[in-house]
């Protein structure tokens, strides 16, 4: 079992950044994906980056050059850097770790970009 604990949303105006972290804990040594995901209002939940344990990312169009995923491994600690933010950024961004097939969760947090 893993458990993810996120921090670090909150509202911001448009041209400003956020910082996303979240920790893991539990069975943490054997995730071999991270990642970060984000549900808006009467949308689908979308995958905005994802890192693997060996460093290499990948980020969603929309987010490609404002964004920036990283991962800490000694902190079991994965972080999504938000730059530039747009209001088409507001959403419930969710955590999101994988260990072989299984796919564990955080309870979000929620992001809100002010035009």
């Amino acid at each position: 079992q893993v458990q993810l604990v996120e921090s670090g949303g909150g509202l911001v105006q448009a041209g400003g950044s956020l910082r996303l972290s979240c920790a893991a804990s539990g069975s943490s040594f054997s995730i071999n994906l991270m990642g970060w995901y984000r549900q808006a209002p009467g949308k689908q939940r979308e995958l905005v980056a994802a890192i693997i344990s060996g460093g290499h990312a990948n980020y969603a169009d929309s987010v490609k050059g404002r964004f920036t995923i990283s991962r800490d491994n000694a902190k079991n600690t994965v972080y999504l850097q938000m730059n530039v933010l747009k209001p088409e950024d507001t959403a419930v961004y969710y955590c999101y770790a994988r260990v072989l097939t299984t796919s564990y969760w955080g309870q979000g947090t929620q992001v809100t970009v002010s035009s």
